[in-house]
């Protein structure tokens, strides 16, 4: 199991800027997560793929500061109330949280 759990996600994630490469970058985080600590893929996956689709859109676009602001406040936010370790339906609950979450609206 790795070292790398919410808070220290989440921790990571508050001392960096709003850019793009902090979203690439968490990215790979989620995958070293997601390969370190099995149980954690479903949200590791969901998580990577709601950063991904905001990547995307923006990719070598100009990004609005404020969209940037909103977006990367979205993910911190949402980082923050996840519990990696919590019961089944906690997780479930997450799951299913991240699955509902839109960075772009």
């Amino acid at each position: 199991m790795t070292d790398l759990q919410n808070p220290d996600l989440h921790t990571w994630l508050s001392q960096q800027p709003h850019g793009l490469r902090t979203f690439r970058t968490f990215q790979q985080k989620l995958e070293t997560l997601s390969k370190d600590d099995p149980e954690q893929r479903g949200v590791c996956r969901l998580l990577s793929g709601l950063v991904g689709n905001y990547v995307e859109t923006f990719d070598e676009e100009p990004l609005p500061v404020a969209v940037a602001d909103r977006a990367y406040g979205r993910l911190l936010d949402l980082v923050a109330s996840l519990d990696l370790k919590g019961n089944p339906d906690r997780r479930l609950a997450d799951i299913n949280r991240i699955a509902s979450c839109d960075q772009l609206n």
